[in-house]
């Protein structure tokens, strides 16, 4: 029996009253689970307990190397207040959930990760301040947890950032994956400021899209398969 929180990631219908849900556990990483008559009247398990970016504590049949196991018992670990009820902070949730299941795959332990997105949840759930700027600083300080952070510029001067080799340069790189100075600086910020602090960085919708596109096009060179990410497009609509 596996006993342990989870984050949902992603959740698909399976049979007539079933479902199958990708799940980030603090035990054992990413793994796949079946909840069995979920979408049922007598349903045991609530079926909105499996919306992305709901955090749970479950037990399951669990054996390691078997794919997907049963879900045997599913409750709320984090009962959040803003997060299924406010527009924007939904669209930001499923923007990180979607980041995550494509970007994560570990089926091990990683605590610190596991704490890392729960850390964010519960500051999108919860700040007072504005949100615009929240799914940028996870973008970057998620790369520090999959490998491959941005190495920190030498100066202070006027760079580009190479987003196929991850470095800075005061010349732009010979290819057309580069972020200009402007969105450089934006990224420094994001960089050097604390989760609590990412809503002081003034900038604008253009920017902030811009910005963002850029941020991707790094993961998607530096993540095999990270597909094209949708829920930019949400985000866009609902800000």
């Amino acid at each position: 029996m596996l006993k342990t929180r989870g984050i949902v990631f992603r959740s698909v219908k399976y049979g007539e009253t079933s479902v199958i849900a990708d799940i980030f556990t603090e035990e054992k990483g990413l793994c796949s689970f079946i909840g069995g008559g979920v979408r049922s009247a007598k349903a045991k398990m609530p079926y909105n307990l499996f919306q992305p970016m709901t955090v749970v504590e479950l037990v399951a049949y669990h054996r390691e190397g078997t794919g997907t196991s049963r879900l045997k018992e599913l409750r709320a670990s984090e009962i959040w207040t803003a997060i299924p009820f406010e527009l924007t902070r939904g669209a930001v949730a499923l923007f990180m959930a979607e980041v995550c299941r494509k970007a994560i795959h570990e089926e091990e332990e990683h605590r610190e990760l596991f704490d890392f997105i729960l850390e964010h949840l519960r500051w999108l759930d919860k700040t007072p301040h504005p949100i615009a700027n929240l799914h940028l600083h996870f973008l970057l300080s998620l790369t520090g947890f999959l490998g491959f952070p941005p190495l920190p510029p030498d100066d202070n001067s006027e760079q580009f950032f190479d987003l196929k080799e991850g470095t800075f340069s005061p010349v732009p790189a010979p290819h057309a994956f580069v972020m200009e100075p402007e969105q450089v600086q934006q990224m420094l910020f994001f960089m050097d400021t604390p989760l609590e602090s990412a809503h002081e960085l003034p900038i604008n919708r253009p920017q902030r899209k811009t910005l963002l596109g850029k941020l991707l096009q790094y993961y998607q060179l530096h993540l095999p398969g990270f597909r094209e990410v949708h829920t930019p497009e949400i985000l866009e609509m609902v800000m």
